[in-house]
């Protein structure tokens, strides 16, 4: 296991990069998928990871909290060098569970990953709808529990959403989420 921590190419207020990726659901999803939340929050995660799987209850807690923002997660690892991360396991973690968010999403191209500079799992970006279009309004740590055996005090992406919601701008420091490296095909 290798940690990282995020380090994003895109920069505040910057359009979400488009994708179309096939859900543990079965069905393909695009960023127009999600068009009547007034949020998206993106976080790439996996199955595999210790610090990913910490967040699981976090981002389904968010998922059943809040109806106006989409909650989903794409799996970019390496798949044949990871097993654990394969869109079957996806599937099983979907139905059978620990995932319960509204979308799970499959990036076995790793494009969408690269395209958003995400680095690590967790690594979540929080998106506000504005004139029909998603804008990067937070990147950085769900809360500030930084290692997955850690309870949590706060929460900056309820702060971020609740924010959002509000009408208001999201005034937080983005302090990088850590955990384990994206898993790379070639590495």
């Amino acid at each position: 296991m290798v940690l990282k921590e995020s380090e994003t190419e895109l920069d505040e207020g910057d359009a979400a990069p488009p994708f179309e990726l096939e859900g543990a659901d079965g069905a393909t999803h695009t960023l127009e998928s999600f068009a009547e939340h007034e949020a998206l929050l993106v976080v790439f995660t996996c199955n595999h990871c210790p610090y990913a799987k910490a967040k699981f209850d976090l981002m389904n807690e968010l998922a059943a909290e809040y109806d106006d923002v989409a909650v989903v997660g794409i799996n970019p690892n390496d798949a044949k060098e990871y097993p654990e991360d394969s869109l079957e396991k996806m599937r099983e973690y979907a139905t059978e569970g620990p995932i319960d968010f509204d979308a799970y999403l499959r990036d076995e191209s790793q494009s969408v990953a690269a395209e958003y500079g995400a680095v690590c799992t967790p690594d979540p970006f929080l998106f506000e709808s504005s004139n029909g279009e998603f804008r990067l309004a937070y990147q950085g740590r769900l809360d500030d529990a930084m290692n997955p055996e850690d309870e949590p005090t706060r929460f900056h992406i309820r702060e971020a959403i609740d924010a959002i919601l509000a009408g208001e701008d999201v005034d937080l420091e983005w302090k990088p989420s850590q955990g384990c490296s994206i898993k790379w095909v070639d590495e």
